[in-house]
């Protein structure tokens, strides 16, 4: 392996075995370097296993194939293991058969965690820790989880403990607001880490610069729209929803972050008032107010397009004749021929568009080789942008080939896709066959992209570490970065406040890099302390709230408030999904599709049917056939109300539940079953 002056001069400590943090630019090579390193350590140390941990499914793939087995070949045994592999099943066993384990940081917690022989595995049964884009490693990211055991180990004397590498191309600053606050945030990225010192390029700096090309930036701001009667129009019917409910109070700033957080307070304590008038309208409303999102984003076919499926899925799921629902029907089916038709008028459209054709014809004019990413803010307007390139005649005679490239988790907003979907995309770009990605944030940081000519933010308002991130795809000689927003907007704002950012950034890491060696020792030390401190804290208070019994705990549907279950129903199967086991509960729900598609294979159930409300036809969550024999509903906790005996509440995550949940047994289940079965 041959290193550049910069990559040698940033692993000189790990060599030595003291943990470091390597700070480089995007497409500088940390990955290669890191691989240097894990080499160097395998052959020096006795009995040495490495482990790179990774935060995101495809980059397993990708270090695997891309870096470590093409430089290693037969000198080490190297394993890849995420979700989508059966490999995380007997993942103990193949730690003890590798040298080197490459896995999302999720599977390496879930092992740590795991009572099973076939999955269970200490941290110290690794001597090197690598970790990829470590600057997550802070509040309640999985990899803070795994170094607060690291981290446990060491304040308890602990002295076998794998050395740690962190790979970052950008800290942050978790929007500081002083210089002050921006150097409490980078040491506490360095207490969680354990780190001896960052690591950057100083007296290789040229070196770096001449292999890490900065793109020229460019503000591309275009002037609002002069009339906008299609979002009138959109506004006219949210206010008229706002009259029927008798409730102004919200009516304003439509088509904003700040009346969408409004929304969904208005939502949740409607649910909790068990308000189904209030409920229904604030999730109507929220829905009006992203197409008003995507109608600012894209075009207005888009933004109506969005709203017509929503009211054929919503008529076709719930078929309701409750009087709010008829009433939201009809005001969409009165005026949607008059939004049509205002959609249909190109006099008003989205002038951003304007521009991003501009943008485009400049970089394809006159280039075959040329490669792009336009970065968007959500897989909905990802898809309608690409709808807009394949449909616009002057880029497609550029021979732009455009695709969409988005996450892999779940989302009720589109599909998502795959990590072999997402690969074969990859691949496509590298060799050419597509020049065009129109992406989410999942493309800013980790993936192998190759080097691009053109990157667009689009009317993005995100933090100095996606700025950062996306700017780094534009890495290709004479590159182009552009931000193309609104003239005045908060978008532009936010991104000129991002620079800023980006210069504390800078500041607080080289006074973190030039502290005292015991003045650093010593704040390390004191912030690890505090972090252990406020994990026990943050435990005996999650303790305490467990403070009902299950049976005192009533499950209402979030929608119609139908009580449906008792806490002492429900039982949590491998620590994730949350089922109900009482056999009566099927009177309340009904099946209304095929299999769910997860696009991915599970370890020991399959996916049957989604599950609805019997009374009001509101989406619950789907059934789990497990081990091929027992069929369980799994219920989404964010479809239901808690009733306790003191208050009505909703809940984001089961873990937050005022009572404790029992873990499924499912031989007592199994059993049981079989008893009622024989009894019948």
């Amino acid at each position: 392996m041959e290193l550049r002056d910069y990559q040698w001069e940033v692993i000189g400590p790990a060599l030595e075995g003291k943990n470091i943090i390597i700070w480089l630019p995007t497409g500088s090579g940390k990955t290669k370097a890191a691989l240097y390193v894990a080499i160097r350590h395998l052959e020096i140390k006795a009995n040495a296993k490495v482990a790179m941990i990774v935060n995101k499914v495809h980059l397993v793939d990708q270090h695997y194939s891309k870096e470590f087995q093409p430089h290693i070949k037969d000198k080490f045994k190297v394993i890849a293991i995420s979700g989508d592999t059966d490999e995380k099943s007997f993942f103990a066993n193949f730690v003890k058969k590798s040298d080197i384990v490459i896995c999302t940081a999720q599977i390496l917690h879930n092992a740590i965690r795991s009572d099973s022989e076939e999955k269970h595995v200490e941290l110290t049964d690794f001597t090197l820790l690598i970790i990829d884009e470590c600057h997550h490693t802070q509040k309640d990211s999985v990899y803070n989880k795994l170094m607060a055991v690291y981290l446990e180990k060491k304040l308890k004397g602990e002295r076998k403990l794998p050395q740690i590498l962190g790979l970052t191309a950008s800290p942050g600053t978790d929007r500081a607001s002083t210089f002050d606050n921006a150097v409490d945030h980078i040491l506490t990225i360095c207490a969680n880490l354990d780190t001896w010192k960052i690591m950057s390029a100083k007296t290789s700096i040229k070196n770096l610069e001449a292999n890490s090309k900065q793109p020229k930036k460019q503000y591309d701001l275009v002037p609002q729209r002069v009339e906008d009667p299609f979002g009138d129009k959109l506004k006219e019917l949210m206010l008229a929803i706002h009259r029927y409910l008798d409730d102004l109070e919200y009516a304003t700033d439509f088509g904003t972050q700040m009346y969408e957080q409004n929304i969904v307070l208005m939502e949740k304590a409607a649910a909790e008032n068990a308000n189904r008038r209030a409920r229904t309208c604030a999730v109507h409303l929220r829905k009006y107010n992203d197409a008003l999102f995507l109608h600012d984003t894209v075009r207005m076919k888009d933004a109506y397009d969005l709203l017509e499926e929503f009211y054929i899925t919503e008529r076709f799921i719930k078929n309701s004749k409750d009087e709010t629902d008829v009433y939201l029907y009809t005001l969409f089916n009165d005026n949607t021929g008059e939004l049509l038709e205002l959609s249909r008028n190109i006099k008003y459209e989205n002038p951003k568009l304007k521009k991003l054709e501009e943008i485009l014809s400049e970089h394809f004019q006159d280039s075959s080789t040329a490669q792009g990413i336009i970065f968007t803010r959500t897989r909905q307007s990802t898809h309608s942008l690409l709808e807009w390139i394949n449909s616009n005649d002057s880029l497609q005679g550029l021979n732009i080939k455009a695709t969409a490239l988005t996450g892999a988790g779940l989302s009720n907003q589109s599909k998502h896709m795959t990590q072999n979907e997402q690969k074969e995309v990859i691949q496509k770009f590298r060799k050419g066959l597509l020049n065009l990605l129109i992406s989410t944030s999942v493309a800013e940081e980790g993936l192998d992209i190759p080097e691009c000519n053109i990157v667009v933010r689009y009317g993005l308002m995100t933090n100095e570490i996606s700025m950062m991130q996306a700017r780094g795809r534009a890495r290709a000689e004479d590159s182009c970065y552009s931000f193309l927003a609104k003239y005045g907007g908060k978008e532009s704002q936010r991104e000129r406040t991002n620079e800023s950012l980006e210069v504390l950034m800078n500041r607080a890491i080289k006074y973190v890099q030039d502290m005292p060696e015991r003045e650093y020792e010593e704040k390390i030390k004191e912030l690890q302390r505090d972090s252990l401190t406020e994990r026990l804290v943050k435990q005996a208070r999650i303790e305490m709230n467990k403070k009902f019994s299950a049976s005192d705990v009533r499950v209402d549907c979030r929608n119609c408030a139908a009580a449906v279950a008792y806490g002492d129903d429900l039982r949590v199967v491998e620590d994730i999904h949350h089922v109900n086991i009482n056999p009566t509960f099927k009177v309340y729900y009904e099946e209304y599709t095929g299999p769910v598609n997860l696009r991915k294979k599970m370890e020991n159930w399959a996916p049957g049917s989604s599950i609805r409300c019997r009374f009001c036809n509101a989406h619950w969550g789907m059934i789990m056939i497990y081990r091929s024999l027992t069929t369980l509903p799994i219920l989404n906790i964010k479809s239901f109300v808690l009733q306790t005996p003191e208050s009505r509440k909703t809940y984001k995550q089961w873990k937050d539940v005022p009572f404790p949940l029992e873990q499924f047994n499912y031989g007592a289940y199994y059993e049981d079953n079989l008893s009622d079965s024989e009894d019948e």
